[in-house]
């Protein structure tokens, strides 16, 4: 005879469900630690056939470490397990252990890939510098409405400009330099931080041949091609180029019923980052990149039918198929491919 678990994981608890032969034998609460639920699976549980929890905050880390402890663990899609889950009458953690460990023996559930902690450790660092960026452009902004109550008009610039434009300006204003001094200081700090982290990113890049690979495409740089190279892990994890775009929620969504049958928008599920990214490097194509490409001339073709933002949609579409088939080939990219529409 097996066992089949759920469990419902939050932050400090994780309610913990047990059945077998279609019966819960235990149900209870544990500390969110993997390791003190590894040994209560021991300990109630010794011939477990699957061990159900839904992606989450802490999933990435309870599946590492239930694996490592040579236990049956499965992450699966929140958004599979929510319909199955709103059938209980009331929604408690309880239940939703109840629930899920309910899909653990029936096996109806999708499993979703976990990736590795070196890929996390990337995302983490582009996390990181994105983050630090936008608190620098914040600073900047904040430093010149501040000023602008004051008649105080920074020029337009960034970096060592914007700093120098700032400084002259108060020169001559202590009262106000008291104030906007310590925020110039902070946006210095936080702008050094941001440098200091993407100067790791682009070591990261130039130390992998598959980020190389990719930057070889007009409009990928480096936070782009690193990003899907975390994201995608590894080649082989899609069967079909096509697959990707599906995955990163950029292919249309279909509604069919009856006689009713047309397409919506895009599906927007996802990695949201990586989504924009690819978003933005289709706009740098199609604007400022004067690289002759087939990628380019299909953009542009597809532009004057159906016009921009869904023509640069469609070729982050494109670049995510074209970025799969160049990680599977190992091959640069070709300007003239993908020039028909």
């Amino acid at each position: 005879m097996v066992e089949y678990i759920g469990l419902d994981v939050s932050m400090k608890e994780t309610a913990v469900s047990i059945r077998r032969e279609g019966e819960r034998i235990w149900r209870g609460k544990c500390a969110s630690d993997p390791k003190l639920i590894a040994e209560l699976i021991r300990k109630r549980a010794p011939a477990v056939e699957r061990i159900v929890f839904e992606t989450g905050p802490l999933s990435i880390w309870f599946y590492h470490e239930l694996k490592n402890a040579g236990l049956p663990a499965i992450c699966i899609d929140a958004r599979h397990a929510k319909a199955a889950l709103d059938m209980a009458p009331n929604k408690t953690d309880a239940n939703d252990a109840d629930g899920l460990s309910q899909l653990a023996e029936i096996g109806y559930f999708k499993e979703v890939r976990v990736k590795g902690f070196d890929s996390m450790l990337t995302r983490t660092l582009v996390a990181a510098r994105t983050r630090l960026v936008r608190i620098t452009v914040e600073l900047s902004n904040q430093i010149r409405g501040l000023m602008k109550t004051f008649g105080l008009v920074v020029p337009a610039g960034q970096g060592s400009t914007f700093d120098k434009s700032v400084c002259d300006l108060l020169a001559e204003q202590d009262e106000l330099g008291r104030i906007i001094l310590p925020l110039l200081d902070a946006w210095r700090g936080v702008r050094e931080r941001a440098a200091e982290l993407g100067r790791h990113l682009m070591a990261d890049a130039r130390n992998s041949q598959a980020c190389q690979i990719l930057m070889s495409i007009p409009g990928i740089g480096t936070v782009t091609a690193t990003s899907f190279m975390a994201a995608i892990e590894d080649p082989d994890n899609f069967r079909k180029s096509r697959s990707v775009p599906a995955w990163l929620g950029l292919t249309t969504r279909r509604y069919q019923s009856g006689e009713v049958d047309y397409d919506g928008h895009i599906s927007r599920r996802g990695d949201k980052h990586l989504r924009g990214l690819l978003y933005e490097a289709a706009v740098v194509i199609l604007t400022r990149s004067y690289a002759d490409s087939g990628l380019r001339t299909w953009g542009l073709k597809l532009k004057e039918r159906i016009g921009f933002k869904r023509a640069a949609t469609a070729l982050a579409r494109k670049l995510a198929v074209t970025m799969h088939a160049m990680l599977k080939s190992g091959e640069l990219f070709d300007p003239t491919i993908g020039a028909t529409v």
